[in-house]
């Protein structure tokens, strides 16, 4: 066999090997928990990154993106964290970031909640008058304060290189503040992108869905809020049922406090279909389609619309049941006015799991 033949089996054998290294294509986990990028590690240096551990086999390095006030986000899955991060903060003032594009064909931006503990509501009608979480430059979105770690928001970016969207907490007063938010950019055609109008999207068959704040015990649900929580419909599932999460904190659930002084027992309360109350569910209130109770017996023909008070259930009462709706694309819709005092004490808001049937049974 000549030199050249076997130089070229040599190299049949060898380049395979390094041709599966995901270098500068995939996301990793540095050891502190946040998402990074697998680039090599001049890269990360050269665009301000912070090296966190080898990946790909050690032929790449984990390189996290942090921006705090002032900062621009440039990459993606960029967080933005709290001066001090990840000590505390108790300073006041506004702490902005702005996000540039990846690239034109971005159309939505994920804020994850990785970690966001900030001044709660005020205690009278839970309005966000210490601290606050904004968002300018792209769709709307409701003020948020307190507690919300864990949770999401979807972002409509708009078309092309369009206007910057910038980030701000707002901080008065003392408190140890600490928040860290991802940012991630959705191209228009990723099937990552959340459905228009959707403040929150979940996929998957089960899951869980509560609203900002929320939390049996601290919580307090916000002041002013009208968003959308949407749920993908998966393949061959036309149905979705809810309850309310479990409230091991309490010896009565306060998993669904809407409306109501919910230092006492409260039933819940429905609007928008047949079943008529005195207060119908027109300053707080929680929609989901024509909803049903499937764990009544005998079930009731009529839907409702809207379910407030303090049980989650949909019809007028004090038993917690099973809601069932199959209208879809599956949507919520949260709404809550400006005003608790003197008629709604201490509502803690919603948490509701939620499982999606299958295609049986007519539907």
């Amino acid at each position: 066999m000549s030199p050249r033949s076997r130089a070229s089996i040599q190299t049949r054998n060898i380049l395979p090997i390094f041709s599966v290294v995901p270098v500068g294509t995939g996301t990793c986990t540095a050891s502190s928990g946040e998402q990074g990028n697998c680039i090599p590690q001049k890269e990360c240096l050269l665009r301000a990154g912070i090296p966190a551990g080898p990946c790909a086999g050690g032929y790449g390095l984990c390189c996290v993106f942090l921006q705090t006030c002032g900062g621009v986000i440039r990459e993606n899955s960029t967080y933005f964290v709290n001066p001090n991060h990840p000590d505390v903060y108790d300073g006041t003032g506004s702490c902005q970031v702005t996000v540039q594009k990846i690239h034109p064909d971005v159309c939505q931006l994920r804020l994850d909640l990785d970690m966001f503990s900030i001044a709660p509501p005020e205690a009278l009608n839970h309005v966000c008058n210490q601290d606050q979480l904004l968002v300018s430059g792209g769709t709307p979105i409701p003020t948020i304060c307190g507690a919300s770690a864990g949770d999401h928001m979807y972002i409509d970016a708009g078309l092309g290189q369009s206007n910057a969207i910038v980030l701000s907490v707002i901080t008065s007063g003392t408190f140890s503040r600490i928040w860290r938010i991802r940012v991630t950019q959705i191209h228009c055609g990723s099937l990552s992108r959340a459905d228009q109008g959707c403040l929150q999207y979940y996929t998957g068959i089960s899951g869980r869905v509560r609203s900002f704040n929320f939390n049996t015990v601290t919580g307090r649900q916000l002041s002013n809020q009208d968003y959308s929580i949407c749920i993908r419909a998966e393949r061959n599932f036309c149905s979705i049922q809810y309850n309310a999460c479990p409230d091991t904190e309490n010896n009565r659930s306060r998993s669904f406090t809407i409306s109501g002084n919910s230092n006492n027992p409260t039933g819940s309360m429905v609007g928008g279909g047949t079943q008529v109350t005195q207060n119908t569910c027109i300053n707080d209130w929680l929609l989901i389609g024509c909803m049903r109770s499937v764990d009544r017996i005998p079930p009731l023909a009529a839907c409702e619309d809207r379910v407030c008070g303090g049980t989650f259930s949909a019809e007028v009462g004090t038993i917690q049941r099973t809601v069932q709706s199959s209208v879809r694309p599956f949507r919520l819709y949260f709404h809550t006015d400006g005003v608790e005092a003197p008629t709604d004490i201490d509502n803690r808001g919603f948490c509701l799991d939620f499982v999606q049937q299958p295609c049986t049974n007519g539907f």
